[in-house]
């Protein structure tokens, strides 16, 4: 098992699409309007993933600065994007019959030097015995859970190798109920290279904190999966789209706390991704190729506000910085103006400069304050400027609540436990 990819990626496509996306209501939208059966299953006729172009998302993918590509083979509707002999509930009985998305995701993925992930849910709602069966009949929970870890076993087997196995929908049990050790040694067994995430109950080779970019403490390697809007698959009411700077924030966020950003789009019901997503996913791309020294495989930067302990890193108003060996990036979301000042820096610097283009920089330094000349109020893409600070030595920024740091033990902010995000 090689986690260190992993750990270095920083930047990944989730990719939701299945039956669900032809109502365009969202993933769950056979749940929560308690559609019925006969009705849903209609919808397999309809599915045709006319523009459902694997090779186009996967150089999207690439142009958008990411490491790897996730697709969901089988979300909780328990219909397949690829051909079973597990139930009759997948593409090869809908209009797309002959398709395999997941084998044309992976054949593009690998092409396009990316790694890949097959999202799979647990849960069915589908096949039967469902999961309320199996909760509420001892011989129908053994007829599910066998039928899950056979349709694992499938999807680990036909597809060999992937590179991570993502769990969902593990309602209604536990590690215990989803016989999870036996799951994970059945796969390991197949695949030993193979990373899994932490949705079948156990804590898996990741923690996986959804819609938020908080990283597990104490620290493992870890992936935020958020959403370009507010909707997992194509939601046609759902115009809430993130801009590029959203988007760097959480890529910055991702990178002080060493994890990796997640980025999830829902293909429109034949296929297609939605122009807000691509647009801001070429601009994040270009502002990347020109600055992503700042991002991809940088160190742990993180600050706690009530004790400095082990932490190197602090915030800032002007912008967040990433650190990796003696070099301080500051990327400058809101640029102060032509002169920036940074106090706090436990370092002497040795140079600045711009990361867009190598621009010398002109710095003067006095103790713990560095303030830096000609600063741009873009990069060179039009997105946030970042400056690299070359130090003696790997940095440290601390400053406190005082206007100098006390000569006694002292909170770095806050004297309690506050519920102030940070």
């Amino acid at each position: 098992m090689d986690s260190d990819w992993f750990t270095q990626a920083r930047y990944g496509l989730f990719i939701h699409y299945g039956l669900y996306s032809l109502l365009e209501r969202g993933e769950w939208v056979w749940n929560r309007e308690e559609i019925p059966l006969q009705e849903y299953k209609q919808l397999a006729t309809r599915f045709t993933a006319k523009h459902f172009d694997a090779d186009k998302l996967c150089r999207m993918a690439v142009d958008a600065g990411m490491r790897y590509v996730v697709l969901t083979t089988m979300h909780h509707e328990g219909f397949r994007l690829y051909p079973t002999e597990l139930s009759g509930f997948h593409i090869g009985n809908s209009g797309a019959a002959g398709r395999d998305l997941v084998a044309e995701i992976i054949a593009a993925a690998r092409k396009h030097g990316l790694k890949v992930g097959l999202y799979h849910s647990l849960n069915n709602w589908y096949d039967q015995p469902d999961s309320v069966a199996a909760l509420e009949d001892p011989a129908a929970y053994e007829k599910f859970i066998s039928a899950t870890h056979a349709r694992i076993r499938e999807l680990v087997t036909r597809y060999n190798p992937i590179d991570i196995l993502w769990y969902d929908g593990w309602w209604p049990f536990n590690a215990e109920g989803w016989q999870a050790e036996k799951m994970n040694a059945m796969v390991r067994a197949i695949q030993p290279h193979i990373l899994f995430n932490g949705r079948n109950g156990l804590p898996g080779d990741f923690a996986t904190p959804e819609q938020h970019l908080s990283a597990p403490n104490p620290w493992r390697p870890w992936e935020a999966c958020v959403t370009m809007n507010e909707s997992w698959s194509f939601h046609a009411g759902d115009h809430e789209w993130k801009t590029e700077s959203h988007v760097l924030d959480m890529l910055t966020r991702c990178a002080q706390g060493n994890g990796n950003l997640l980025f999830n789009v829902g293909p429109t019901p034949d296929g297609i991704v939605p122009e807000p997503c691509t647009r801001v996913l070429h601009r994040v791309g270009e502002w990347l190729r020109k600055n992503g020294e700042a991002i991809y495989g940088t160190e742990l930067f993180t600050f706690n506000l009530q004790e400095r302990g082990d932490h190197r890193g602090d915030w800032n108003f002007h912008g967040p910085m990433t650190v990796k060996g003696n070099s301080l990036y500051w990327l400058l979301r809101r640029p102060p103006g032509d002169k920036a000042t940074l106090g706090g820096l436990q370092n002497k610097v040795v140079s600045v400069s711009r990361l867009d283009n190598g621009e010398a920089l002109p710095f003067t330094q006095t103790g713990t304050r560095v303030q830096i000349a000609n600063v741009p109020a873009t990069d060179e893409t039009g997105l946030w400027p970042a400056l690299k600070i070359e130090c003696d030595g790997p940095p440290g920024v601390y400053q406190s609540g005082g206007l100098r740091i006390p000569k006694a033990p002292h909170p770095h902010y806050d004297p309690c436990p506050s519920d102030i995000a940070h």
